[in-house]
């Protein structure tokens, strides 16, 4: 896999469902233990709920967890584990805390307002794709510098870091499909003098 669609904010959505009041919250993660930390921290926040229903997918591993929290089997985490599938998402968390109104809901009722909150609260944030990406680093002169600055974002490259000693050392990172590509341009702008050098494959927002 070169690419996953994940979250870029934490966010949330409320609303009543006959008089229930259901609260959608959804964050991006990296771990299982950044996933419990946030569904913890809702429980603790949400201590008095009646229920506090969550679900997550990692990257790593494809791992996927649920929980009903004492709704009805398949009524309430498994749907928010659909909704976070159906929209692709990985690297992403979702808890809904519900507060009882007195009436209930039956199974078709909860399982459309438990999806409902959590695909309210993804339309309030931000769906962003990450991209596989070779990180680059090459070493060249002072009046080199701009130059190769320009090569590499007109190639659709990234720099993430430079440092300024003796020479000036240029770390930048750009898609995998298009590694070639810079590589070719920087050679050619330097008269084969400079190679960039690969230095690890990381996932980027692209």
């Amino acid at each position: 896999m070169d690419e996953y669609l994940s979250i870029g904010k934490e966010a949330f959505y409320q609303f009543t469902e006959r008089r229930s009041k259901f609260i959608g919250y959804i964050k991006p993660v990296k771990t299982e233990t950044d996933a419990l930390d946030f569904i913890n921290e809702i429980k603790e926040k949400h201590w008095d709920a009646t229920h506090n229903v969550y679900a997550y997918i990692l990257n790593d591993g494809k791992k996927t967890r649920y929980s009903d929290d004492g709704e009805p089997h398949g009524t309430a985490g498994l749907p928010v584990l659909e909704v976070l599938q159906k929209n692709n998402l990985v690297d992403v968390v979702a808890v809904v805390t519900r507060y009882f109104g007195g009436t209930l809901l039956g199974t078709g009722g909860l399982v459309r307002a438990y999806s409902n909150a959590v695909s309210m609260a993804i339309k309030k944030s931000k769906i962003i794709k990450f991209k596989l990406c070779g990180e680059f680093q090459i070493v060249c002169d002072y009046n080199q510098f701009g130059k190769l600055s320009n090569v590499i974002s007109e190639s659709s490259g990234f720099i993430y870091a430079t440092d300024f000693a003796e020479g000036v050392k240029i770390n930048f990172y750009i898609q995998c499909e298009k590694e070639n590509f810079l590589k070719k341009q920087i050679l050619e702008a330097t008269s084969g003098k400079i190679n960039p050098k690969k230095i690890n494959e990381k996932f980027y927002v692209i």
